[in-house]
C-alpha cells in the first residue's frame, strides 16, 4: 500500500505507510471483573434534498455502531457528550435517541445507559430552580420509561441557577427519591464543559467532592455509582476510597483510564468512557485480560492507546467528538465525515491526520485500504496532495 503525506501542525509533511496488520473481528460477552461502558457518538448524514436544512441522525449507522459495542461485550452509554449533547443534539433528538438505542439493546440483550438532564430549558438565560428540577424529570422519566439505566447528567442551567451547594442537594434529592432504580451521578468538570465551572456550589474541587460524597452518603441505596470526569487521576482515587461500600466509581478520565482501571490493589473504578468509542476492540481484549487475572497484559494491550486518546481530547477537549466521528467514518462504519451542527470543521486538518496515524498504528481500521483512501479524499478535498 502506498504511503501518504499527512499535513504537520508546523506546516510540513510526514510520509505515513498504512497499517497492513488490523485488528480481527472480535465477539465476546461482557466482562467479569469491570463494568465498561462507551460513550456512543452519533452519526450523521446531510440532507436528503436541497436546502433541506442541517445533517440529520443517519440512523441505520447510529445504531449499527452500538450492536458492535454489544457484540464486544461493552455496554453503550447513550445520549452523553459523546453524542453531541449540547452541541447540535437537542432534547427531542437525543429523546429519539434514547428511544430508539433502548429498544435495541432489550433486543439483543445490551447494557445500556442514558444521560438525563436538563438540556430542553433554552440557554442563554437564568431559570428558576423549580424550572430546572422539572426538566431533570421530564428526562428521568422518560429514560426509565423506555427501560434503560439513568446518568443524572452535570447541567449547565443548574449550574447557572443554584446560589450554593444546598441547591444541589435539594435538586438531585428530589431526583434521586423519584427514581425507581439506582442511577449514575456524573461529575463532569470545567475542562469538558467551561459553563460547568463551580458545580456542585464550590468553585474548589475539595469542597465540590466533599459535597457529592455527601450527597451520596444521603441516597446510597439510590446511587449505583459515580461517574468522574476531572482528568485528575488522584481526585479521582481519593474519591473513591471515600464513596460508600457498594456505590462504585466510573472513571471518565480520557488521560488516565488504564491505571484507573487496573486498580491500586484496593479500590478500581469501572469505566465509562467517550474514548472506548474507537478503541471498542482494544478495550475488550483488554477486559477479558483483567478477567484472567492478568493486569501485566491488560495494560501491554490498554496503555499504547492513551497516545490516542490524548491527542482526542487534546484543548479544547469539548471537541473531541469530532476525532471520534472521523475514525468511525475512516473504520467504514458511517459514510459520512459528517456532523450535526457542522463539528466535523471544529479540528484542523493537521489535528485530524495525526488521530488517522495514530489510530492505524494501533490497528483499529479493519480495511487499511479504504481508510487510507478516505483520508486522501478528506485531504485532497482541502487542497492537500496526499
Amino acid at each position: 500500500m502506498n504511503g501518504i503525506r499527512l499535513p504537520s501542525a508546523d506546516g510540513g509533511f510526514r510520509l505515513h505507510r498504512p497499517s497492513a496488520a488490523p485488528l480481527g473481528p472480535y465477539a465476546c460477552g461482557p466482562a467479569r471483573s469491570r463494568t465498561l461502558y462507551a460513550a456512543v457518538h452519533v452519526a450523521a448524514a446531510p440532507p436528503s434534498t436541497p436546502g433541506g436544512g442541517g445533517p440529520v441522525v443517519d440512523w441505520e449507522a447510529t445504531l449499527g455502531f452500538r450492536h458492535r459495542l454489544w457484540a464486544q461485550g461493552l455496554g453503550v452509554a447513550e445520549a452523553m457528550d459523546t453524542a453531541q449533547r449540547g452541541m447540535g443534539l437537542d432534547w427531542p433528538g437525543a429523546a429519539e435517541l434514547i428511544r430508539r438505542s433502548a429498544a435495541e439493546a432489550r433486543a439483543v440483550g445490551g447494557r445500556i445507559v442514558c444521560g438525563a438532564g436538563s438540556d430542553q430549558l433554552p440557554p442563554g438565560r437564568v431559570h428558576p430552580l423549580a424550572a430546572v428540577t422539572a426538566a431533570y424529570e421530564e428526562q428521568l422519566a422518560h429514560v426509565e420509561d423506555c427501560g434503560a439505566g439513568v446518568v443524572l447528567m452535570a447541567s449547565r442551567a443548574l449550574a447557572s441557577a443554584a446560589r450554593g451547594p444546598e441547591d444541589y442537594l435539594e435538586v438531585y434529592g428530589t431526583l434521586l427519591r423519584q427514581s425507581s432504580r439506582p442511577v449514575l451521578l456524573h461529575w463532569l468538570g470545567p475542562v469538558f464543559d467551561p459553563e460547568l465551572a463551580g458545580y456542585w456550589g464550590h468553585d474548589g474541587l475539595d469542597g465540590a467532592a466533599d459535597l457529592l460524597v455527601a450527597l451520596v452518603g444521603e441516597h446510597p441505596r439510590k446511587v449505583h455509582g459515580v461517574k468522574v470526569s476531572l482528568l485528575d487521576a488522584e481526585r479521582e482515587k481519593d474519591l473513591r476510597r471515600r464513596l460508600p461500600a457498594g456505590v462504585r466509581c466510573y472513571t471518565g478520565d480520557d488521560h488516565h483510564y488504564p491505571e484507573l482501571i487496573a486498580g491500586d490493589g484496593e479500590r478500581a473504578s469501572d469505566a465509562l468512557l467517550g474514548i472506548f468509542d474507537p478503541i471498542a476492540p482494544i478495550a475488550a481484549r483488554a477486559a477479558l485480560a483483567l478477567d484472567r487475572e492478568d493486569p501485566d497484559g491488560f495494560r501491554a494491550l490498554l496503555d499504547p492507546t492513551v497516545a490516542l486518546s490524548r491527542h482526542l481530547f487534546a484543548p479544547p477537549t469539548p471537541l473531541y467528538k469530532t476525532g471520534v466521528v472521523l475514525l468511525a467514518w475512516l473504520a467504514g462504519y458511517q459514510e459520512h465525515f459528517t456532523m450535526l451542527a457542522g463539528l466535523e470543521s471544529a479540528r484542523s486538518l493537521p489535528h485530524l491526520a495525526r488521530a488517522y496515524e495514530l489510530a492505524d498504528l494501533l490497528g483499529l481500521f479493519p480495511d487499511p485500504e479504504l481508510a487510507g483512501a478516505r483520508m486522501r479524499r478528506l485531504l485532497s478535498g482541502q487542497g492537500v496532495e496526499a
